[in-house]
């Protein structure tokens, strides 16, 4: 298997968490994994799978990504020695779309994960007029592959309805979920004593956001929503970093900063929270939302279709039914003053995590290479 990824291990995300999985699940089934991707001198975490660099440079105003140049001769060279069964792409980037047409000229089954809704972030920069060119180019991008990968069944729906520029993609589309380590995210990692060392008093309900400090996590309507809340017993705990700290520090001085926190420090902190509010709008699966969920929190987000995917409102978490700063404040209000209420949701919210199971996640993707005849079948693997 010949990976291409934007970012394999760089700076941690829930994408390349979900490729990392990915790469080692095939690993142990026996599967050799190749990725190219950028790297840097100072990488978040070990990556599954041999990493090969490709040649990139930092985004503009965005320093922490990168991106990467294309499919070099020295990349073309090195996959021509690999001679990979099979090409996955997880980035529509010029890398991607390069190694996408290697693929079809070597005549090679070509997979496509969907990780991140792009179209969607043009808006939080101003550049909504260029939202029908990038669907198109998107589009284009994904229906040159063989299977189009989707997060859940609400996206599966659309590709293969209208596609993301009008014409659907059918039978091409497939869905790879994501799953939960339920042992560190968890209500038996609720620490009351590591509560106080924050400063969070007894009778304070904490509403936590865990992500990336990046604008179109939705951080402007989070501030306003929190603003809106000043003067009642609620704490803001923001659990994560990048470019938009300082934009939430200067609005929200009253708020818990932890910083990136990973492992058994990460599980601690989300799973000591009492709500754990995503606004976002961006995104594709909705990883932070599943983690508060197998913490056993109270979840709230916006109706979009990742959250769709994960909880049934009313029932394992609340949906808002607006996506502004008024209609969360109040539907936070309500689970402050519910505590049965907020209580019976993330008891919920966990049995549903259960759900979310790693590895036979994994062995879905796996199905969708042996369909395609990139990898052997169960049965040719028992007779050999």
């Amino acid at each position: 298997m010949a990976l291409f990824s934007g970012n394999y291990n760089y700076t941690r995300d829930g994408s390349n968490q979900a490729l990392n999985r990915l790469a080692a699940y095939l690993i142990d089934e026996g599967a050799e994994v190749r990725v190219y991707s950028p790297t840097t001198d100072t990488p978040a975490f070990e990556p599954a799978g041999e990493l090969v660099s490709a040649p990139s440079i930092a985004i503009p105003g965005r320093g922490e990504y990168r991106l990467a140049l294309g499919l070099t001769r020295a990349l073309r060279a090195d996959l021509a020695q690999f001679k990979p069964t099979a090409v996955h792409l997880s980035a529509p980037d010029l890398l991607g779309s390069q190694a996408g047409k290697w693929a079809r000229r070597q005549g090679l089954p070509l997979v496509a994960s969907l990780h991140t809704r792009f179209e969607t972030y043009l808006s939080y920069y101003g550049l909504d007029w260029l939202r029908p060119g990038v669907e198109r180019y998107l589009d284009g991008f994904y229906r040159r592959c063989d299977r189009v990968l989707a997060p859940n069944a609400p996206i599966a729906d659309l590709l293969r309805q209208q596609g993301l520029s009008g014409e659907g993609m059918g039978e091409r589309v497939a869905i790879w979920g994501r799953g939960v380590d339920r042992e560190r995210f968890s209500p038996a990692r609720r620490d009351i004593g590591w509560r106080q060392s924050m400063g969070i008093a007894d009778n304070e309900i904490v509403v936590a956001f865990l992500g990336r400090l990046v604008m179109e996590k939705g951080l402007d309507v989070l501030s306003e929503t929190m603003t809106r809340l000043r003067g009642q017993p609620i704490r803001p705990l923001i659990i994560g970093d990048g470019p938009a700290r300082g934009f939430l520090e200067e609005r929200l001085p009253e708020a818990i900063f932890t910083g990136h926190l990973d492992g058994e420090a990460l599980g601690r902190a989300v799973s000591s929270a009492d709500i754990l509010f995503n606004p976002s709008l961006t995104e594709a699966f909705g990883n932070a939302t599943l983690e508060g969920m197998a913490a056993g929190l109270a979840v709230l987000c916006p109706r979009a279709p990742s959250t769709s995917a994960l909880i049934a409102d009313g029932q394992d978490g609340v949906l808002a039914q607006r996506a502004d700063a008024e209609t969360y404040a109040a539907a936070i209000l309500a689970l402050v003053n519910e505590p049965m209420r907020r209580v019976r949701l993330g008891r919920a919210a966990r049995l549903s995590s259960a759900r979310y199971d790693w590895r036979a996640i994994c062995a879905s993707v796996l199905d969708v290479y042996r369909d395609l005849g990139a990898a052997p079948s169960l049965c040719a693997r028992s007779a050999a």
